[in-house]
């Protein structure tokens, strides 16, 4: 989630030039604590630890922020900002929550139960959703959904290419999590209508639909980690506010596509139903009742959906 500072909205596949440069991070009463700093490809990452100790060590968080880091800096070439604060509060309970990304200064904000273990964290992925934030530019609040889609579409992606989650587990999730962003009655498009459903699963469905057409129309020579790869090449992350116009003409331009542009034409300002059981078909791609995936590799756009999770590297 990104959080809001003034005018603007804040939002192992292993690299080796990420690395710890101290372990010095510290559960500490009250809000001082020592910093760890874990660098990353383009990138610093100061992470600070408030509360009381619990059931993962130093050890295990510095793990989990670097995993992330690793994550991100995979899918987009380098990590996505030079300097950001990751800052752990400790609570009662259970779990990783209240992730927020900000832009000014460049920060991330999350909660974790001290009950947590370090399974939790190795199947966590609130800390790359965060992450995934900063590389994108803040825009106007009716255009959110673009901010919350592409952190929610490509964070699995990340991970898959990371080797942190299995292609069968990130189609499963997508294929019964999506239609969640389908428009419904009295829906009046991704700019105009704020639902929960419609600011996270359709800004994803907007970006899934994208990476598919750009495959298309490229010969899976780029995706829409192309197009966003563009975006922060040009200085369009977080802590720079852009029109979305802006944001959209520059990633076409990095696919060689109007894909982008094209495809906010259709879904800005009106509905759009997607016939999704019909694409997972093309793709090859199959869910049974208790989530199980298969795949057909002779689909019409089979190897659109094995280039998705290959990422740029491997096609």
């Amino acid at each position: 989630m990104r959080g809001t500072t003034g005018s603007s909205l804040l939002k192992i596949n292993a690299l080796s030039r990420v690395g710890l440069l101290s372990c010095a991070l510290a559960f500490s009463g009250g809000t001082g604590s020592t910093a760890t700093t874990i660098m990353a490809p383009g990138g610093r990452i100061d992470v600070f630890v408030s509360g009381e100790g619990g059931a993962v060590t130093r050890e295990d968080l510095n793990g989990w922020v670097s995993a992330a880091s690793k994550s991100v800096s995979s899918y987009f070439g380098r990590y996505p900002v030079p300097h950001v604060e990751v800052q752990i509060t400790t609570t009662e309970g259970r779990g990783i929550r209240h992730g927020r990304t900000f832009g000014s200064p460049t920060r991330i904000t999350v909660s974790i139960g001290r009950e947590t273990t370090v399974a939790d964290l190795k199947r966590d992925w609130i800390m790359t959703h965060e992450m995934v934030h900063l590389a994108f530019p803040s825009v106007p609040e009716r255009h959110h959904w673009i901010e919350e889609g592409t952190a929610t579409y490509v964070e699995p992606i990340a991970r898959v290419q990371a080797g942190i989650l299995s292609p069968s587990q990130m189609w499963s999730d997508l294929i019964r999590d999506l239609p969640q962003g389908l428009p419904g009655p009295g829906d009046q498009g991704l700019d105009r209508t704020h639902t929960w459903g419609r600011t996270y699963w359709g800004g994803a469905l907007f970006c899934f639909l994208a990476d598919v057409r750009i495959h298309q129309k490229t010969q899976n020579q780029k995706g829409f980690e192309s197009a966003l790869r563009g975006i922060l090449a040009a200085g369009g992350n977080i802590s720079d506010d852009w029109p979305l116009e802006r944001a959209l003409r520059v990633g076409d331009e990095a696919s060689g596509t109007r894909v982008l542009e094209d495809l906010y034409g259709e879904m800005a300002d009106k509905p759009v139903t997607v016939d999704l059981p019909n694409l997972w078909r093309q793709l090859g791609v199959q869910r049974s009742q208790d989530g199980d995936v298969s795949f057909v590799d002779d689909a019409p756009l089979a190897s659109v959906r094995k280039s998705i999770t290959a990422g740029p590297d491997l096609r």
